[in-house]
């Protein structure tokens, strides 16, 4: 990456412990008593309602780690975790969108000035999508540019966005040229949608299908992954910010873990609330008295703290190092990965754990408690919290085998 030789800046205006952050987080906490009153009907129309979005906008919420430079707020990435966190206490469908979409404006930054303006200069409040699955889309040389075509699923909160980052890999025909990994920002005018999100859980995040047909993508608009592995990238020159010096990938399963984290705190608060006041059904003792249901909540909450412990740490570390120019080794960046997906998998045990504990009542649809179950077990679905496969390179890594994970 020697043709990007900006050096990230030392500032931290955006930091954790700054009245900017502090209000930042304060607006999502707000939302959370009408957000969560919305939930049944987020999940009806499978995609967040139109007045949920405009509370995020008007919140500044999408725009948090967006450079100041076009309005963003440019918060440290650790805001991504702690408003997620905020968010998934209402419902983890919203949180789920809003850190998709927050993120993006993070990633385009470290875009070619032009794709940035390309954007932001029509619309700096424009959403955009993405589908990171390499395999899905090929690309091709052309002059200028790229011929892209694919069919990307899980494009989540697709229908609200104008624009869409999909992956795919460039290759020769016969490959013989080897391959690179890309990422490709298209125009809603130059993909199509399908609908096809009918799941059972995250019911509201509208992660539909994408498809492209031969499209063409100029240079600019593209950027190589290999581009964004920590350090200065082509957007350095004008974000001179270490946020937009991170390693992308390494860095990914903490876009979306908050959510895991605040969809099992809102279920651990909701447990304790239960707790306190309900007797049980055939022989009306106090549950609060119950030895056992004490046990659930300590285990529960420890392992949701520790969760939180974990991706707040592992964000601000990474920031500092970002500030002071270090770029984590493959070690480190498979310890990021490891750690992102064993912090979600907690938030999942925990939530388990107290759905268990929550006896029949758990069942009915007209409770937050099974909605928080499935909305669990679809976060830790995502293949960033798949500890099988992070657990294995990590442990591949460990071992001097080369890893599996190109993105790195």
């Amino acid at each position: 990456m020697a043709e990007h030789s900006v050096r990230p800046d030392a500032g931290s205006p955006g930091a954790p412990g700054t009245a900017g952050y502090a209000a930042m987080v304060a607006r999502a906490k707000a939302l959370i008593p009408e957000l969560r009153d919305r939930a049944s009907r987020t999940e009806e129309l499978r995609r967040l309602p139109p007045e949920t979005e405009r509370d995020l906008h008007d919140a500044g919420l999408f725009r948090i780690v967006q450079p100041k430079r076009v309005g963003g707020a440019e918060l440290d990435y650790v805001a991504l975790v702690d408003c997620a966190d905020a968010l998934g206490q209402a419902d983890a469908s919203v949180s789920w969108n809003f850190a998709n979409l927050a993120s993006h404006h993070w990633m385009l930054g470290m875009f070619d000035k032009q794709a940035q303006d390309a954007v932001w200069d029509r619309n700096a409040d424009a959403l955009i999508a993405s589908s990171f699955i390499f395999p899905a889309g090929r690309a091709r040389k052309a002059d200028g540019g790229y011929v892209l075509r694919g069919h990307w699923p899980f494009s989540s909160g697709v229908e609200s966005c104008d624009w869409n980052m999909l992956a795919g890999v460039v290759a020769s025909d016969d490959e013989a040229d080897g391959i690179e990994y890309r990422l490709f920002l298209l125009n809603r005018s130059q993909y199509r949608i399908n609908d096809t999100w009918n799941a059972t859980g995250l019911c509201g995040t509208g992660s539909n299908d994408v498809w492209v047909e031969d499209v063409f993508v100029a240079e600019n608009m593209t950027v190589a992954v290999s581009d964004l592995t920590g350090g200065p990238t082509p957007g350095s020159v004008v974000n001179p910010n270490a946020l937009y010096a991170l390693p992308v990938f390494s860095l990914f399963p903490y876009v979306l873990s908050g959510v895991g984290l605040g969809n099992a705190q809102a279920c651990l608060n909701d447990y304790v609330e239960l707790a306190r006041h309900r007797a049980s059904t055939y022989n009306r003792a106090k549950l609060s008295d119950l030895q056992t249901t004490q046990i659930k909540i300590a285990e529960a909450s420890a392992k949701i703290d520790a969760a939180r412990l974990v991706m707040r740490t592992n964000c601000i570390d990474a920031m500092a190092d970002a500030r002071r120019g270090y770029i984590p080794d493959l070690a480190g960046k498979t310890t990021l990965r490891r750690d992102g997906a064993f912090a979600v998998n907690l938030c999942t045990e925990a939530v388990s754990l107290l759905f268990a504990a929550s006896g029949a009542r758990s069942l009915f649809t007209s409770g937050a408690l099974q909605r928080q179950f499935r909305d669990a077990h679809a976060v830790n679905s995502h293949l960033a919290f798949n500890f099988d496969a992070a657990g294995t390179n990590y442990g591949r890594v460990a071992l001097g085998l080369p890893s599996e994970n190109l993105t790195l």
